[in-house]
């Protein structure tokens, strides 16, 4: 391990911690919204999400979205006691979310189709240290930081 990592993940236990049960992955990110006729909108229109379902609950309601033909599903929250703050990385919580793309030139494809639909966004970085990948940043409407990655596949 690491020693930085290991420095602020504390010492390593001396007494064996149970195995977690499996996780297959992440089934769906669900982001809290202040305007859910606008954001929906724009996960439709920017990222090509259709809704498959509405869920009413005490205070608020969500819409689930997924991405036909892939496994992303995100739902988009509306909360009564929302207050109309914007989103903040530095806030405890969510810091951004990252969604992979096959391949290396499909982030020049979204980085078209981004400015195309007025999204501003980063140019795409190829990062070579500590790993390779290669990736494209922008915000949702509430500012939520999204990014676009690539990881090669080790030949």
């Amino acid at each position: 391990m690491d020693t930085a990592l290991a420095a602020e993940t504390g010492p390593t236990p001396t007494t064996p911690t149970p195995t977690p049960p499996s996780l297959a992955t992440i089934h769906h990110l669900g982001i809290t919204v202040t305007d859910l006729t606008r954001s929906l909108a724009w996960y439709r229109e920017v990222l090509g999400m259709v809704p498959v379902m509405e869920e009413r609950y005490p205070g608020g309601r969500t819409i689930v979205l997924v991405r036909p033909g892939t496994a992303v599903d995100i739902g988009l929250d509306e909360q009564e006691a929302n207050e109309g703050e914007r989103f903040a990385p530095h806030r405890t919580g969510l810091d951004h979310v990252a969604l992979a793309v096959p391949s290396r030139a499909e982030l020049d494809t979204w980085r078209e189709h981004l400015t195309a639909c007025g999204v501003e966004c980063s140019a795409v970085r190829d990062i070579t240290e500590p790993m390779a990948f290669a990736l494209l940043t922008f915000t949702d409407p509430d500012g939520v930081a999204l990014e676009l990655i690539h990881v090669p596949t080790p030949e």
